[in-house]
């Protein structure tokens, strides 16, 4: 078993640069850093769960796959696109979001979350 808990030290990340072409990044405000770690799954399977960080500064990106997160640190807002509806996030709060989701990231505070995420046909 694996416990990942709002101020636990979640351990050794790698850079994730801001270069998938399928997730079309744009930089918007700032130069954000993303890091993280795959604990499970990931490229050739339908599944993937791990951490994700990011420095302040703000971003637009299409999200891939279906992904239930919580921030175990920092805050942040997300846009999707589509809708304009706009979540703020925090410390403990769990979010959805959907395959193919045109989103803006603003990194108000760095941000680490744990995901889940799952797409058909393998990310």
């Amino acid at each position: 078993m694996q416990i990942y808990r709002p101020g636990d030290d979640v351990g050794a990340l790698e850079d994730w640069p801001f270069d998938n072409p399928a997730s079309d990044y744009r930089i918007l405000e700032g130069a954000p850093r993303a890091s993280g770690r795959i604990d499970a799954g990931g490229p050739g399977h339908d599944t993937r769960l791990g951490i994700w960080r990011c420095t302040v500064g703000t971003f637009e990106c299409t999200e891939q796959g279906d992904e239930l997160m919580t921030i175990l640190a920092g805050a942040c807002r997300v846009t999707d696109h589509a809708s304009g509806e706009t979540r703020v996030l925090g410390v403990n709060d769990t979010m959805v979001m959907r395959n193919g989701a045109r989103v803006t990231w603003q990194i108000t505070e760095e941000v680490t979350k744990v995901f889940f995420g799952h797409k058909p046909g393998g990310f």
